[in-house]
C-alpha cells in the first residue's frame, strides 16, 4: 500500500513539474520573442552603424558557449533548476538593463550580448536537461507538441504584436513597452520554477574527454565540423537580414510582418518535415533544403526590396525545416551511439554547442574586420555570398557518416528547433 501511495505520489509531482516546464518554456519563448528581434532595431536607430550591432552579436556567441561549459560543469554540481533559474534571472537582467540604460544601450552593446549569452546557455543546457529528466517516453511527444505549438505561436505573433505596438507609439516608448513585457514574462518564469520539484545532480564532469573524443570517433568529428560550418551563416545572417528589413521599409510593423511570414511557413514545415522525411532520406533533405537556403541569398543581393525580402522569408520558412529535422536527428543518433553517451549526454551537448559557436565567432569577425576595410554597402553583400554556403558545406561534412544498426535506443532524443534567431 505504501509502494502505491509513493508511484502516485511521484506520478503526481512529475505531471507537475512537467507542467511548469512547459509554462516556462512558453514564458520564455514569447517574452523573447517579442523583444529580442527589436533590440537589433533599437541599436541601429541609435548608432546608425553595423560594427555597433556586430559587436552586441558578438558578445552573445562568446559568452554563450563559455556559460555552457560552466553550466554543464555546475549541472553535476547542484540542482539543474539552480542553473535553469540563473538562465531567466540574467535574461531578466538583460532586459532590465536595456530599460535602465535607455537610450545610451548602443554605447554598452558588449555588455548587453554578453548578459544575453550568459543567460542563453544556462537556459538552454538547463532546459534541455530537465526536459530528458522530467519525460518519459510516453510523455515527450506530447510535451514537445505543446512546446512546439508555443514556440510557433510566439514566433508568429511576438514580432507582429511588438511590431504593432512599437509602430503606434511615439519615439522609443514602444519599445520600452515590450522590453518591459518580456522582463515581467522572465520574472513569471523564475517564480514558476520554484514549483519544480529538485532534480539532484550526480557524476564527474568530462568536458575535455568528449573535447577529445572526435580523435577517437571519425562521426562525431565530421558532425562538430559540420557544426562549424553551420555556425557560419549564423554568425551574420540574424543582424544583417534584420536591419535590411527595416532599412528597406523603415518600420517595425513590417519587420514583425517579415516574422510572421518565416516563422508561419517553418511551423507548416516542420511538421511535414516530421512526417514525410525518413532516415534514408535525411542527407538528401538536408542538400536539397541547403540549396534552397543558399539559392535565396541571391534574391538579396541584387534588389534589396521589401517584396524580396518576404520572398526570401518564405523560401528560408521552407528550407530550414527540411534542413533542420534531420539534421538533429543525425546528429543525436551520432551523440546516442558514442562512447559513454548515457552518462555523458551533458558533456556532448556542450561541446556542439562550443562547436557551432566557433563558427558564429568567426563569422562575425570576417564581418567586422570587412566593414572597418571596406564600404558596408559593397562587402556585405559578398559575406553574404560567401558565409550563406555554410549549410551546402554541412552536406558534404555528413553524406559519409555511417551509423551501425543496433538495438540500442537513442539516448536522447531530440532538441526543440528554435533557430528562430537564424535567417
Amino acid at each position: 500500500m505504501e509502494t502505491y501511495k509513493v508511484r502516485i505520489t511521484n506520478y503526481i509531482n512529475e505531471n507537475k513539474d512537467l507542467t511548469f516546464l512547459l509554462i516556462i518554456g512558453g514564458l520564455y519563448s514569447l517574452g523573447l520573442f517579442l523583444s529580442n528581434t527589436f533590440v537589433n532595431i533599437y541599436l541601429w536607430r541609435q548608432s546608425g552603424e553595423y560594427v555597433t550591432i556586430a559587436l552586441y552579436n558578438l558578445g552573445i556567441y562568446i559568452f554563450q558557449p563559455i556559460t555552457f561549459i560552466i553550466a554543464g560543469k555546475m549541472a553535476k554540481k547542484v540542482d539543474r533548476i539552480v542553473v535553469l533559474r540563473l538562465g531567466v534571472i540574467f535574461l531578466s537582467l538583460f532586459f532590465l538593463s536595456v530599460l535602465f540604460i535607455g537610450d545610451a544601450a548602443a554605447e554598452f552593446h558588449i555588455y548587453l550580448g554578453s548578459l544575453l549569452g550568459i543567460g542563453f546557455g544556462f537556459y538552454w543546457l538547463a532546459f534541455n536537461l530537465l526536459t530528458f529528466e522530467i519525460t518519459e517516453p510516453d510523455t515527450r511527444d506530447v510535451f514537445n507538441g505543446f512546446l512546439g505549438v508555443l514556440q510557433s505561436f510566439g514566433g508568429m505573433i511576438g514580432p507582429l504584436v511588438a511590431g504593432i505596438i512599437i509602430s503606434r507609439m511615439e519615439e522609443n516608448f514602444g519599445y520600452k513597452t515590450i522590453f518591459t513585457i518580456s522582463f515581467f514574462m522572465f520574472i513569471g518564469a523564475v517564480i514558476c520554477s520554484f514549483f519544480l520539484s529538485k532534480r539532484e545532480a550526480e557524476g564527474a564532469y568530462h568536458f575535455k574527454r568528449i573535447l577529445l573524443e572526435r580523435k577517437h570517433n571519425l562521426n562525431w568529428r565530421k558532425i562538430l565540423n559540420a557544426h562549424v560550418f553551420q555556425g557560419f551563416r549564423e554568425g551574420i545572417f540574424l543582424f544583417v537580414i534584420t536591419i535590411w528589413v527595416y532599412i528597406a521599409t523603415g518600420s517595425e510593423l513590417a519587420l514583425g510582418m517579415f516574422n510572421l511570414f518565416l516563422s508561419g511557413l517553418s511551423f507548416i514545415f516542420y511538421f511535414v518535415a516530421t512526417k514525410f522525411i525518413k532516415p534514408s532520406l535525411r542527407k538528401k533533405s538536408i542538400l536539397i533544403g541547403a540549396i534552397i537556403l543558399y539559392a535565396a541569398v541571391y534574391i538579396l543581393i541584387f534588389n534589396v526590396s521589401y517584396f524580396a525580402l518576404i520572398t526570401y522569408a518564405v523560401l528560408i520558412g521552407i528550407a530550414y525545416p527540411i534542413i533542420n529535422v534531420p539534421y538533429a536527428s543525425l546528429t543525436y543518433d551520432v551523440i546516442g551511439k558514442a562512447w559513454r553517451a548515457r552518462d555523458l549526454r551533458i558533456e556532448y551537448i556542450v561541446v556542439r554547442e562550443l562547436y557551432v559557436n566557433i563558427g558564429r565567432v568567426v563569422s562575425i569577425l570576417f564581418f567586422l574586420l570587412s566593414v572597418m576595410l571596406f564600404k558596408a554597402e559593397e562587402i556585405i553583400p559578398i559575406l553574404l555570398i560567401t558565409f550563406g554556403a555554410g549549410h551546402i558545406f554541412i552536406y558534404f561534412f555528413i553524406k559519409d557518416i555511417h551509423l551501425l544498426a543496433d538495438d540500442n535506443k537513442e539516448v536522447i532524443k531530440k532538441e526543440e528547433i528554435t533557430d528562430e534567431k537564424n535567417r
